[in-house]
């Protein structure tokens, strides 16, 4: 029997999703222990998209195959009961056995969240980046319209990629700010049929260079010839956040974040 999981974890103290052979904490490293410890043999445990090491998540879907009489809707209580607390299973359910998370996901959503402030705000640093300067958000809005739609986005991933293509189209970016009392906070989100390795990391420092003043030049070029080093730094991994995976329809009966 399949099983889907929505689940969300904080990434900071994890080396990523993926299990890795040098023993490095990951997220499906613990829960592949957790599952097993509810099921009595080992489950082995695949996500929509491997996060890396210091993202977090809010909508990661996973999904796993075991025999259980344990009712559906209760495996994520059972999970959760010997899960470590930076690792939460919202919902689980049955899926069909052909159910492909990975393969059967329409379109992913990801945040990058920034801030602005005299001096760094410790409680926000976990999930946000401080920056220097104060961006233009029209300036971000109008570079980011260029970089809706489909395109080859061979400039904005990372070495070491394993993708068999680099032509991904974005439906929307969606930039916002909010002001508190000490600081500012700022979200790029991103929505899209699927990311390369950095992606998201890779826009958001261009668009935050933009803001703070770039030419959009670069963006242009980038888009055009796929050279890498026409565009800002990547991001630092602690603003991105996976919020939400969307297979068209709702797998736990209702729209789950």
């Amino acid at each position: 029997m399949r099983y889907a999981l929505l689940l969300g974890y904080d990434g900071t103290s994890f080396s990523g999703w993926q299990r890795q052979k040098k023993g490095e904490r990951t997220v499906q490293g613990e829960l592949e222990r957790a599952a097993e410890n509810v099921f009595g043999s080992p489950v082995r445990v695949t996500a929509s998209g491997r996060t890396d090491a210091g993202v977090h998540a809010l909508g990661q879907v996973a999904t796993f195959d075991a025999e259980s009489t344990f009712p559906p809707e209760k495996i994520c209580i059972l999970l959760n009961a010997v899960l470590p607390p930076d690792i939460r299973v919202y919902k689980s359910c049955t899926v069909p056995d052909t159910f492909d998370c990975t393969r059967s996901a329409k379109r992913k959503t990801y945040r990058y969240n920034f801030y602005t402030a005299e001096t760094e705000i410790p409680v926000l640093n976990r999930y946000a980046v401080k920056i220097l300067g104060v961006p233009c958000l029209d300036l971000m809005r109008s570079a980011a319209d260029m970089v809706v739609g489909k395109h080859d986005f061979k400039a904005f991933c990372a070495a070491g990629s394993s993708a068999k293509t680099t032509e991904r189209t974005i439906y929307s970016i969606e930039i916002a700010a909010e002001t508190e009392k000490l600081y500012t906070m700022y979200g790029i989100t991103v929505t899209g049929n699927g990311f390369l390795y950095n992606m998201v990391r890779i826009l958001a420092g261009e668009l935050i260079a933009i803001g703070l003043g770039r030419e959009s030049g670069n963006l242009e070029a980038a888009l055009r010839t796929g050279e890498r080093s026409l565009l800002s730094r990547t991001m630092p991994p602690r603003g991105l956040m996976l919020i939400d995976v969307d297979y068209g329809v709702p797998l736990f009966g209702t729209r789950e974040v």
